[in-house]
């Protein structure tokens, strides 16, 4: 079986976190017996230094005509002055859009090993944290209307019925193969918006009988997150608030270094790329962490690509290097050895090829 990955290293430390992912993924490949072919594209800042656009169209063009998009990051303060529609960030939206991907699947997972990490108190995540957000990706306000006036400006969020149905089936199935109980969160009592999420999210949810539906006010979900995580399995937002939330769970579990997502459609093409940004204050010093690229390797691995066991080998391999001890700068405690970005993948690496 032979599969084709659109890469697109992007800007910061992207480029440093996809180099040792690929190599895990080759060895993961050989290991399992299927075949990965990639092609390099730009986007982000440096596809604008290249060609003057945040997402050049054979980048698009690629991403479409291949299995799954592994992305490393995009942006820097070197184009922050730029204007909107030129920032390196449209190229996420463009990629998301142009894929039709509405759905971002964000594990946020305490490992055992990094318990000591967490800010929280012990006794609030005493047994691990395994939280999934589930975020609408394509509508809200980041896609709505928007203008800027002389002394105004507006933004506009807004959805449709069938928007919010597709992205609550996705919370919903997720949640069957979890511990089937999913927090819908919105703003109903101020948004009117919000009060159509929530009114089509319980008619999904009676489709799905063995499911425990809730609803939360966002801010209230924002609270709870730090107050009591573990109340938390699956949790579907909209696109903003997915936003925010899924930057907070990714946080109270020790590191956003460590968490992956993927962007889902209707088909099995998607997108994977870490939670954390290109990180220009460390770019080019190689002490990035690559876990969280390497960890959405293995969502590409099981969502995309059909290579459960890969994937599933890739996660062990990560967990294995962790209980070994390995750390990067932004996971290590005082006192711990600290690795560089290759170090790491090659500790992912020696436990792959210790796997049986």
């Amino acid at each position: 079986m032979s599969y084709h990955i659109a890469v697109i290293p992007g800007d910061g430390i992207g480029p440093e976190v996809i180099r040792e992912t690929v190599r895990v993924l080759d060895c993961v490949s050989q290991k399992f017996g299927f075949t990965l072919n990639y092609t390099q594209y730009l986007a982000g800042g440096c596809a604008i230094d290249a060609t003057g656009k945040p997402l050049p169209d054979e980048t698009l063009e690629g991403a479409l005509a291949s299995d799954a998009v592994l992305l490393g990051a995009v942006g820097g303060e070197k184009w922050d002055t730029l204007p909107s529609d030129m920032r390196p960030e449209k190229a996420l939206l463009g990629l998301r859009a142009g894929l039709g991907l509405f759905a971002n699947l964000r594990p946020a997972v305490l490992f055992e090993q990094l318990a000591a990490a967490c800010p929280l108190k012990p006794e609030l995540t005493a047994g691990g944290l395994d939280i999934l957000v589930v975020r609408e990706l394509t509508g809200g306000i980041y896609f709505g209307k928007k203008e800027r006036g002389e002394n105004y400006a507006y933004d506009t969020m807004s959805y449709t019925e069938d928007e919010v149905r597709r992205i609550a089936h996705v919370a919903m199935k997720a949640a069957m193969g979890r511990s089937r109980k999913v927090t819908s969160v919105d703003k109903a009592n101020i948004l009117e918006s919000s009060r159509l999420w929530r009114q089509v999210v319980t008619e999904v949810a009676e489709e799905y009988p063995e499911v425990t539906l809730s609803h939360m006010y966002v801010d209230n979900a924002a609270m709870q997150l730090v107050r009591n995580p573990k109340q938390f399995d699956v949790i579907v937002t909209e696109n903003m608030f997915g936003d925010i939330l899924s930057d907070e769970a990714a946080m109270i579990t020790g590191s956003i270094g460590m968490l992956p997502s993927a962007s889902l459609g209707e088909g099995t093409r998607g997108m994977y790329e870490p939670v954390h940004g290109s990180a220009p204050d460390i770019a080019g010093q190689g002490i990035a962490n690559p876990l969280a690229t390497i960890l959405s390797a293995a969502m590409m691995l099981r969502y995309s690509l059909g290579q459960e066991d890969a994937a599933k080998a890739v996660e062990a391999a990560v967990d294995a290097a962790l209980f070994g001890g390995a750390r990067t700068k932004d996971i290590a405690l005082e006192g711990e050895a600290v690795l560089s970005t290759a170090e790491m993948g090659d500790c992912v690496l020696a436990a792959l090829e210790g796997l049986a």
